[in-house]
C-alpha cells in the first residue's frame, strides 16, 4: 500500500484528506499539534497518529523516521495568525514570525526531510494554499502573504524536482475551526464542509497534471 504523511490532520481538511486516503487502502501518517483530537480523529479514519508541531525539528526529524518509504507529502498545518484580522500597519510582528514559521518555514524544512523518499516514489507534494494567496483582501495580509511564499516554494520546487508531482491547492472557503477564527461571531455555516473538496485533490493524485497552482473549484467542475 502507498504510505502518504497528511500535516494538520486532527481535523478540518487534514482530517477529511487522511480519512478518503484510508478509504482508498493508502497508509496514513497524520500529525497535528492536539494529541487528543488528532487521537480522535486516528481512531475514527483508520490512520497512525504522530502528535507534534511542525515547527519543531525533533517532531519533523521523527515524522522523516516513520516514512522510510512515501508517495504523498500534503503540507496542510497552517495558521491563521492574529484573530480577529489586523491590518498590516498594526500587525503584531511576532505573530507573523509564526505565521511564516508555520505556513512557510515548517512546509519547507519538512519537505527537505522527505525529498529522497518521495524521489524514489516519484510521489506527490501537496500545498494547501488559499486564495488570499493571490487576491488582496482587507485583514489578511499576514496569512495571504505566507501563503504566496508557499505558493512560490511549491512553484519553485517543482521546477527543480520534475520527476515529482508538486501542487499548491487552493481549496476554496471551508467550514474549518480556522476560518471561523477568521469571522469569529459570524455564521460561516453557509461555507461548505471540508470533505466537500476532498475530490480534487483525489483527481490530482488519480490523473497527476502538470506541477502547478490548482484551485478546487476548477478541479471539481471539469471533474
Amino acid at each position: 500500500m502507498p504510505t502518504a504523511l497528511v500535516t494538520g490532520a486532527s481535523a478540518g481538511l487534514g482530517r477529511a484528506l487522511a480519512a478518503a486516503l484510508v478509504s482508498r487502502q493508502w497508509t496514513v501518517i497524520g500529525t497535528g499539534r492536539d494529541a487528543a483530537a488528532l487521537a480522535a480523529a486516528a481512531r475514527e479514519a483508520g490512520f497512525t497518529a504522530i502528535p507534534g508541531d511542525v515547527t519543531d525539528p525533533a517532531h519533523r526529524g521523527a515524522l522523516a523516521e516513520a516514512c522510510p518509504a512515501l508517495e504523498l507529502l500534503v503540507n496542510n498545518a497552517s495558521s491563521l495568525g492574529v484573530s480577529p484580522l489586523p491590518p498590516l500597519a498594526r500587525y503584531p510582528l511576532a505573530d507573523l514570525e509564526d505565521v511564516y514559521r508555520v505556513n512557510v518555514f515548517a512546509p519547507l524544512a519538512l519537505t527537505q526531510l522527505l525529498l529522497p523518499a518521495l524521489t524514489a516514489a516519484r510521489g506527490v507534494v501537496i500545498d494547501v494554499s488559499s486564495d488570499a494567496a493571490v487576491k488582496a483582501y482587507e485583514g489578511w495580509g499576514g496569512y495571504g502573504s505566507a501563503k504566496a511564499a508557499l505558493d512560490q516554494l511549491t512553484a519553485v520546487l517543482g521546477v527543480e524536482h520534475p520527476d515529482l508531482s508538486v501542487y499548491a491547492v487552493d481549496p476554496g472557503d471551508l467550514r474549518t475551526a480556522m476560518h471561523q477564527r477568521a469571522f469569529p461571531g459570524e455564521d460561516i455555516s453557509d461555507r461548505p464542509l471540508p470533505e466537500t473538496a476532498v475530490p480534487a485533490f483525489l483527481r490530482l493524485l488519480d490523473e497527476r497534471p502538470p506541477s502547478g497552482r490548482y484551485r478546487a473549484a476548477d478541479l471539481l467542475v471539469t471533474a
